[in-house]
């Protein structure tokens, strides 16, 4: 989303962080200190403010889920992109809930269309993965569609973060609510073009999130969902 003016919203951290490399516009979403955006959430300074959520840290939520899910699994693969800035973070965060929680973690990468199909069928055919995680990535939000169709081709239970995951035939979405974070930065744009200095707004956390499940995918793949996990869902699409 491009307003005219001095303010960009939309677009995740690595997408901010070309922009800032690159000298482009200012962006208006997801400034994380530790992807070095802004040297403080309450300070960012310069010419940068924006929105950020939980979406990184959902990832231990995540294997949660799997497991009340898919109490016997002991394997889950995570899909990362290498170039995001996020990653590494969200990675981090995985592998402490995945020994804790008693599975073996397995990372999967893919960066390109190309690099999809092959990762899909290297979860389920070579690692036997009983489940695989998303990472979020921008990448992997605006191909939505073609990855839940690869899921349900190779019959892998996915978990990503966004409701048009699960709306699109994934099963599972655990993460920010999208309307929640595009109306805090509708409100930080229309401040910025009154003349408000973004560097002297606080980066914004969006702490709403959503549980989404997709009863006809868990049947198509052979999943009885419990009903505490259908009990605690914001929505689930049938």
């Amino acid at each position: 989303m491009v307003l005219e003016g001095d303010t960009c919203g939309g677009g995740s951290s690595s997408q901010a962080l070309g922009s800032r490399l690159h000298g482009g516009w200012p962006p208006a979403r997801n400034g994380r200190p530790e992807v070095g955006l802004v040297p403080s959430l309450n300070h960012p300074r310069g010419n940068l403010t924006g929105i950020t959520n939980l979406n990184v840290e959902m990832g231990p939520k995540k294997l949660e889920v799997v497991r009340e899910l898919l109490p016997a699994a002991t394997r889950v693969a995570v899909l990362l992109n290498p170039s995001s800035p996020v990653s590494q973070p969200f990675l981090s965060q995985l592998q402490l809930a995945a020994k804790a929680l008693g599975f073996q973690l397995d990372v999967v990468q893919a960066s390109k269309d190309s690099d999809l199909e092959p990762a899909l069928a290297k979860v389920k055919d070579d690692l036997r993965a009983d489940a695989l995680v998303i990472a979020p990535d921008t990448f992997y939000n605006m191909r939505t569609e073609q990855i839940a169709k690869l899921a349900l081709r190779h019959r892998v239970p996915v978990i990503q973060q966004y409701r048009p995951f699960v709306a699109a035939g994934g099963l599972i979405s655990l993460g920010s609510d999208e309307s929640e974070d595009y109306r805090l930065v509708g409100t930080y744009a229309g401040r910025i073009l009154k003349g408000d200095k973004p560097g002297d707004l606080p980066v914004q956390r969006s702490t709403k999130v959503e549980l989404i499940i997709n009863s006809t995918t868990a049947k198509a793949l052979g999943i009885t969902v419990p009903l505490s996990l259908l009990g605690r869902a914001d929505e689930v699409i049938e």
